[in-house]
């Protein structure tokens, strides 16, 4: 494969954002009571105005993001957005409980009242990606302060003491190790540690041991969850494979152990939390990535588990360019191509802009909205900011692989 090809890439990837972050600003921020619409159709019409907190906060952070660090995104009406969606957050997340400190709130109305409040730590994560972020555009120290303090809460939650959660002690119901809060801890560290002193030290390698936990059956198998003390669960729970959470946690631990010098997690990350989910989760007659897996080969209980979703086939993007940019393998690359040439002409939508979420197995579009409850202006932007960026990487320095 020769640099032309890798600028195709790079073209086109830099097209769809274009593309993608258009739609978002045409269609998304509620300039009656702040913050965004996030359940939109396919041509951009709002189908619901209720407020997810998790997509307000991503949101956020990625207007900032690019913003911040791509010239060309450095726009009045990209910061007004950011700035927009940061004071509903701060205004009306928050969502006080007698007793403890309080949580954010799950979902809310146009308007700001709480709705629902969830007993994970996901809401919070999101609320302080988005001010810390946000935080780094305005220098406002108050605001990086609110991070701070919420991030404390998280950590404590996260590791064990998950009082303020709300969850009652059942007798049944033995404590997990999901993946999910682990990667999510340590996204949070590179957040609030970029260009700063480095104060996570330790919470970084817990989240790191954490994640390894989930590997299973000698090396062969990557599982959504294991038990607190990393051994595989019984039943369905302890069977369920998600091939894109684990390539996304590829990423995350490529990230951190270059940070960190440390070259056998780097060959973890790239062997077992990129290729072997890859390989499994493939579908090898109509392409995509399965949603989730089985890893006895028995059929899993979600009902959505055959169908090709828009955010696994992003963090394969990211992953595959990621170890590619970092060790110059041709079968990485052919990996990105792969997952490249599927993505590109099953998900973004010709017509309207941005990228459909959901098709069946056999690759059609089965719901068509470009919004929802939990897809929103993230994977979709993430995926192609940080691809156009290691291919901007790439071509600087050109290697014929």
């Amino acid at each position: 494969m020769t640099a032309e090809k890798l600028v195709q890439f790079r073209e086109r990837i830099r097209t769809e954002l274009d593309r993608v972050v258009d739609f978002w600003l045409k269609h998304s921020l509620d300039k009656e009571f702040g913050g965004f619409f996030t359940c939109i159709g396919k041509d951009g019409k709002v189908y619901d105005d209720l407020k997810y907190v998790w997509l307000q906060g991503r949101q956020v952070w990625m207007y900032c993001r690019l913003y911040r660090t791509m010239e060309r995104f450095h726009r009045p009406e990209i910061l007004e957005a950011a700035l927009s969606g940061g004071e509903f957050l701060q205004k009306f997340a928050w969502v006080p409980s007698a007793g403890s400190s309080g949580k954010c709130a799950f979902c809310l109305t146009r308007d700001g009242k709480a709705v629902k409040v969830q007993r994970t730590i996901f809401s919070e994560c999101f609320y302080v990606m988005a001010l810390d972020e946000l935080s780094r555009v305005t220098g406002d120290v108050k605001m990086q302060a609110e991070a701070e303090r919420v991030m404390e809460l998280v950590v404590r939650w996260a590791r064990g003491d998950s009082a303020g959660l709300g969850r009652p002690v059942l007798p049944g119901d033995a404590p997990v190790n999901g993946m999910a809060v682990p990667m999510m801890v340590l996204c949070l560290v590179e957040q609030m540690t970029e260009g700063r002193a480095e104060q996570y030290s330790d919470l970084a390698d817990w989240c790191v041991q954490e994640i390894l936990q989930h590997i299973q059956r000698d090396g062969t198998a990557i599982l959504e969850n294991v038990s607190k003390e990393g051994k595989e669960l019984p039943g369905c729970q302890g069977r369920l494979q998600n091939p894109g959470h684990a390539l996304e946690a590829g990423w995350f631990l490529l990230k951190h152990a270059v940070g960190r010098g440390q070259r056998e997690l780097e060959v973890t990350a790239v062997n077992t939390f990129m290729e072997l989910p890859f390989r499994q989760g493939w579908d090898p007659q109509y392409g995509g990535l399965f949603y989730f897996l089985d890893v006895d080969g028995h059929c899993p209980t979600q009902l959505e588990w055959s169908m090709k979703l828009w955010w696994p086939h992003c963090e394969a993007l990211i992953a595959f360019l990621m170890a590619y940019a970092h060790t110059r393998e041709p079968r990485l690359l052919e990996g990105f191509t792969q997952v490249y040439e599927y993505t590109f002409s099953h998900f973004p939508d010709a017509e309207h802009g941005e990228w459909f979420g959901y098709l069946t197995q056999q690759g059609s579009v089965a719901l068509d909205f470009k919004g929802g409850p939990f897809k929103g202006f993230f994977h979709v932007p993430r995926c192609l900011f940080m691809c156009e960026r290691l291919l901007d990487g790439l071509l600087d320095q050109p290697c014929d692989p």
